[in-house]
C-alpha cells in the first residue's frame, strides 16, 4: 500500500477547504459523545453474537468492548473488532475469537474456531498485532489482507506479509502464499488462486471497508487542517454511519480492496464517497450496496450526482494515487449496515 505524505505534496489544502463547507454543515459534530476507540471496540454486529455469554444486538457497536481474556462468539452472525488503529478484525459465521491482551503496543488474540479476515490498512514497527491459530502463532509485519481458517488450520496472505511460528519454526508468508498447518511432512507456503478466494465472506469484509472509507471522509472534513476535539491520528466515530473509522494523522492511505483513508490534511483530494472519477480510479459498488439511511436523507438527491466527486478529482495529481494494493473497486458483495 503506498501512502501520499504529507511532506510531499505540501500543505495544497485551499480547493479542499473551498469544496468542504456545504457538505460539512449537514453533518453533526463528531466525537462529543464517544471517545476515541480502543483495541478490542465491538465496531459492527449483525446476527447471532456474543461476548461470552451475553449476546450483543446492532447497538453494541462502539459500545461494547472485548476485554482480555473473553471471547467473541457468532452463530449466524459477524462482528467487527478494531485493533490498532487502521487494523480491523471481521469474523464469520460460527466463529470464536478470544482477547488475549487488548494493547495498542502488544494485540493479541486467538482464533478458536471458524474464518476472519484481517484489514491492516497501517502497521506500525512498534505493532506486535498477533493471532493464534491452532499451535501457530501469526504476527503481521506489513499492511494487507490476511485470512485465517482456524477451521481448516489455514492461513492465508492476500497482500502484505506475515511470519508465522509453528512447531519452532519461522515460516514467511507473503502476499498471494498460504500456509496450510494440518498437512503431513514440512510444512511450506504455496501460492494461492486469490480471485478464486473471493467468496461471500470476502465480499462483505470488502464492502465493510467501503464503508468505513466513506465515513473516513465524513469525519475528515470535520478536522480539515485540525481544529476542535482533533487528537491525531486514531479511531474516530461517525454517528452517521454508527460505527468507528479511522483517520491517518496525515496523507492518504489504500486499503486493500482499493479504497482511500484520508488525512484531515488531505481530504479536500478525497472522490466524494467514491462516486465519479478521483485520481483516475472509478470505485465501483457491488449489488447490494446502499449508503446508511440517515445519510442519505441528510444529502438527498446531491448524494447520487457525479459533479461533485469530478470537483475532486485532478489530472497531473492522478498519477501518483494509482498505487497501493492496485487501486481497484469494490467486487460486489451485500449485507453492511444500512
Amino acid at each position: 500500500m503506498r501512502r501520499l505524505n504529507l511532506k510531499t505534496f505540501g500543505v495544497l489544502l485551499l480547493a479542499g477547504i473551498l469544496s468542504v463547507p456545504v457538505w460539512a454543515q449537514m453533518n453533526p459534530s463528531v466525537n462529543t459523545n464517544m471517545g476515541p476507540g480502543q483495541p478490542g471496540t465491538i465496531n459492527y454486529v449483525k446476527g447471532q453474537v456474543s461476548i461470552d455469554s451475553q449476546p450483543l444486538n446492532p447497538n453494541a457497536a462502539g459500545q461494547a468492548s472485548l476485554q482480555a481474556g473473553q471471547t467473541l462468539n457468532t452463530q449466524n452472525g459477524r462482528a467487527e473488532v478494531l485493533l490498532t488503529p487502521g487494523v480491523m478484525l471481521r469474523i464469520d459465521n460460527n466463529s470464536s475469537v478470544v482477547m488475549n491482551s487488548p494493547g495498542i503496543a502488544n494485540t493479541i488474540l486467538t482464533l478458536q474456531r471458524g474464518r476472519a479476515f484481517i484489514e491492516a490498512d497501517e502497521v506500525l514497527p512498534a505493532n506486535n498485532i498477533v493471532i493464534q491459530v491452532g499451535s501457530a502463532s501469526v504476527r503481521l509485519e506489513k499492511r494487507g489482507l490476511y485470512e485465517l481458517d482456524a477451521t481448516s488450520g489455514r492461513i492465508r496472505t492476500f497482500d502484505g506479509q506475515a511470519a508465522v511460528q509453528v512447531n519452532a519454526r519461522s515460516i514467511e508468508v507473503k502476499g498471494g502464499h498460504e500456509l496450510a498447518l494440518n498437512v503431513s511432512g514440512k510444512l511450506k507456503a504455496r501460492e494461492f488462486d486469490k480471485k478464486g478466494g473471493e467468496d461471500e465472506f470476502y465480499r462483505w469484509a470488502s464492502l465493510r471497508s467501503a464503508y468505513l472509507a466513506e465515513a473516513n471522509i465524513n469525519v475528515a472534513q470535520q478536522y480539515v487542517a485540525g481544529g476542535p476535539y482533533w487528537y491525531g491520528a486514531g479511531w474516530y466515530w461517525d454517528p452517521w454511519y454508527d460505527a468507528y473509522t479511522w483517520l491517518p494523522g496525515d496523507g492518504i492511505f489504500w486499503s486493500p480492496f482499493g479504497w482511500g483513508f484520508y488525512s484531515p490534511w488531505m481530504v479536500g483530494y478525497a472522490p466524494f464517497f467514491g462516486f465519479g472519477y478521483g485520481y483516475g480510479i472509478y470505485h465501483r459498488f457491488g449489488p447490494g450496496y446502499h449508503p446508511p439511511a440517515a445519510l442519505a436523507r441528510g444529502l438527498g438527491n446531491g448524494y447520487r450526482g457525479g459533479s461533485m466527486a469530478r470537483g475532486f478529482s485532478g489530472g497531473g495529481f492522478a498519477g501518483g494515487m494509482r498505487g497501493g494494493f492496485g487501486g481497484g473497486g469494490f467486487h460486489g458483495g451485500g449485507g453492511g449496515r444500512r
